[in-house]
C-alpha cells in the first residue's frame, strides 16, 4: 500500500467518525415495519367508522360527521403513540447493543428538525378538519410528513430522505385523487414503511 492510498483510507476513516458523530444512527428497521403495520390496521379501522353501516356490493359514501372525525384523530393518535412508542424502544435496543446512548445530542437535533414540520402540518389538518375541509386532510398529512423526514433526514441515515421524497410525492399525487385520501394514506403510511423497515433491517440491522 502506498503512502497515497494510506491517507486516502485515513480521510474515509475521519470522515466516517465525524458523520456518526452528528448523525443519529439507532433507527430500527423493525420499529418502521411495525408502524407500517400500525397505520394498515388503522386505516381498515379508519374505512370502517367513514364507511359503517355499508355493503361492499352497493354504492358507498362516506359519512362524514362530528362522531366520525372524533373517531378518526383517535386513530390517529394511538397509531402514533404505538409508532413512536415501537420506535423508543428497539432504537434504544439497538443504540444499546452498539454500545451508544439513545437520548444525545444527536438525537435531539433529530427530534427537534423532525417535530417543527410534524406538528406545523398536525396543527393545520386539525383546523382544517375542524372547518369541514376532510378530504385535503390525508394529502397533507403525508406531504408535512414527508417534508419532516427530509429536513430531519441530515442528523439520521441516508434512507430516511428518500422515504421523506416518496411521502411528499404520494402527497401531492392524492390531492389529484381526493376521493381516495384513505388508500394514498394506507399506502405511504403502510405499505412505504413496510418497505423502508425491511430495507433498513436488511442493510443495517434491527
Amino acid at each position: 500500500m502506498t503512502k497515497e492510498q494510506q491517507h486516502i483510507e485515513d480521510i474515509q476513516t475521519i470522515k466516517e467518525m465525524m458523520s456518526k458523530s452528528t448523525q443519529f444512527m439507532s433507527l430500527s428497521g423493525i420499529s418502521g415495519i411495525l408502524a407500517g403495520m400500525y397505520a394498515l390496521v388503522a386505516a381498515y379501522f379508519a374505512y370502517s367508522s367513514i364507511y359503517s353501516n355499508q355493503t361492499y356490493l352497493a354504492y358507498r359514501k362516506a359519512d362524514i360527521t362530528s362522531e366520525s372525525i372524533t373517531s378518526l384523530v383517535l386513530i390517529a393518535m394511538v397509531t402514533l403513540i404505538l409508532s413512536i412508542g415501537s420506535g423508543v424502544f428497539f432504537s434504544g435496543r439497538k443504540a444499546k447493543r452498539n454500545n451508544e446512548t439513545l437520548w444525545n445530542e444527536q438525537a435531539k437535533r433529530l427530534l427537534i428538525n423532525l417535530a417543527i414540520p410534524l406538528a406545523t402540518g398536525g396543527l393545520l389538518c386539525l383546523i382544517l378538519l375542524a372547518k369541514g375541509f376532510v378530504g385535503i386532510v390525508a394529502p397533507l398529512t403525508l406531504i408535512f410528513y414527508g417534508l419532516a423526514l427530509v429536513n430531519a433526514s441530515k442528523y439520521t441515515l441516508t434512507e430516511v430522505r428518500g422515504l421523506g421524497i416518496l411521502e411528499i410525492a404520494l402527497g401531492l399525487i392524492a390531492m389529484q385523487f381526493m376521493g381516495y385520501g384513505l388508500l394514498f394514506w394506507a399506502i405511504g403510511f403502510g405499505i412505504l414503511h413496510i418497505i423502508y423497515g425491511i430495507s433498513m433491517y436488511l442493510k443495517h440491522g434491527a
